[in-house]
């Protein structure tokens, strides 16, 4: 097994895992960005597994635009919650509000940065993966 692969793959099922936890088991109520980028991850999971069990190489090819779309959803998100001018600009209009932080840990870490650092992992797992 490809270890950028494999790598992706568990990457991939923790971000998942964590967001069930956070929202069935901590009661948070996703906001609309949260549930943009559980669309784009909860999909890697099942296109990841399905790659390292046929050992397919390729396909980063379906993996790299998921997940730097996903990336840039959760980087935008974080700015509406950690940079003041940016609340203004956030597409959360009712519901749970984009800006809200269920989590603050160390003072920066929050939900959305989470979730950029999963598809970061995951993004530069499949470069790794098509240069191999």
């Amino acid at each position: 097994m490809n270890k950028a692969l494999g790598f992706a793959w568990v990457t991939a099922i923790i971000a998942m895992l964590g967001s069930l936890y956070f929202s069935e088991i901590m009661k948070f109520i996703p906001c609309t960005l949260c549930w943009y980028q559980r669309i784009l991850m909860y999909p890697l999971v099942v296109i990841l597994g399905v790659a390292v069990f046929n050992h397919d190489k390729n396909i980063y090819k379906y993996v790299m635009p998921l997940s730097i779309i996903g990336m840039i959803i959760s980087i935008y998100h974080y700015s509406i919650q950690k940079v003041p001018f940016m609340k203004e600009v956030q597409v959360c209009t009712s519901g749970v509000p984009c800006s809200g932080q269920y989590i603050n840990w160390l003072g920066f870490i929050t939900i959305p940065l989470l979730a950029f650092i999963a598809f970061t992992l995951i993004t530069v797992a499949m470069f790794k993966v098509k240069k191999n």
